[in-house]
């Protein structure tokens, strides 16, 4: 195999990466390249689709809170100008809650160099009432979770909600993520997106579930730009109701598969029909070992 397969062997690996185990397999694909200069330019373009596809989290710089790193946040590409191989890495995001710009290092996860940005006017006001209501909503369901509302450029009547939530449990070997993104489309009365799930377990084995569920949804009539806060609270009563029922449906699918699926896969019983009385085991080891010690007229062998 030659570099170039390698390092799109080694990107293919990484673009499949677990929540929060990205690291682990760069360390692991490291073996595959042996040349870490190669190996940091030949991966970067799949790092920087991971990250922005996966709803990477960035701490916005001079603020307490975080940002979502999304094709959503992009402002503009970097490179221009000194130290190219470390720009190379670089992207410029920007978070609207803080009106703050700043470069996010792919390869390093670190935030730098913030910048103030101004929003639209015309579609700013709306923006703010839905993050208001989207982080009310995320306080209310998601633990350590984050979102992010930006306005789609060129429109005054479209929005973009994104939401992530993460957890990593590496000590009992399993992690998830959930993922949900919608646009709003005031103009249209749609709310439309799509819901992912990725949830990795992998004590003494390996078991993944990657889950996408589609959203098209019409708006009520009261949903409209003038509405303000009331209107934004409505569209956020819709996303709430649609992950709800995503959720109720994943917990019926997992009931049956345990009641089902899994049965199906095993007896019930073992052959004799009768379950084992596991507390009786020890006494029938022990009463073997006591039979087998002795001889022909009960004298040790």
């Amino acid at each position: 195999m030659d570099p170039a397969e390698r390092i799109e062997a080694a990107s293919k690996f990484l673009l499949q990466s677990p929540p929060g185990e990205i690291n682990d397999v760069l360390n692991d694909v490291r073996n595959i390249i042996s040349d870490d200069d190669s190996l940091q330019a030949g991966v970067l373009p799949a790092l920087r689709e991971y990250n922005t596809t996966q709803f990477t989290t960035a701490e916005v710089p001079g603020h307490q809170h975080q940002s979502i790193v999304s094709e959503a946040a992009r402002v503009e590409s970097s490179g221009d100008g000194e130290g190219e191989d470390e720009a190379a890495s670089q992207d410029r995001y920007w978070d609207p809650r803080s009106r703050t710009s700043f470069r996010f290092d792919h390869l390093s996860l670190e935030s730098s160099e913030p910048e103030p940005i101004e929003p639209d006017s015309e579609s700013e006001p709306f923006r703010v009432a839905l993050e208001t209501a989207s982080l009310q909503y995320l306080q209310a369901h998601y633990h350590d979770g984050v979102t992010s509302v930006f306005p789609v450029a060129g429109s005054s009547t479209r929005f973009i909600i994104q939401i992530v939530a993460n957890k990593y449990n590496p000590t009992n070997f399993w992690s998830g993520r959930w993922r949900s993104e919608y646009t709003l489309d005031l103009a249209a009365q749609t709310l439309t997106g799509k819901i992912l799930l990725s949830v990795h377990y992998y004590e003494q084995g390996n078991v993944q579930l990657s889950t996408t569920h589609a959203v098209s949804l019409a708006l009520p009539p009261a949903i409209a730009v003038s509405g303000g806060a009331g209107a934004a609270a409505k569209a956020l009563a819709l996303v709430e109701a649609e992950e709800s029922r995503y959720q109720a449906g994943l917990a019926d699918a997992y009931a049956e598969m345990g009641e089902k699926t899994f049965k199906g896969l095993r007896r019930a019983l073992p052959m004799t029909r009768s379950k084992l009385d596991w507390d009786r085991v020890l006494g029938y080891k022990l009463g073997q070992e006591l039979t087998n010690s002795k001889g022909v007229f009960g004298q040790p062998a």
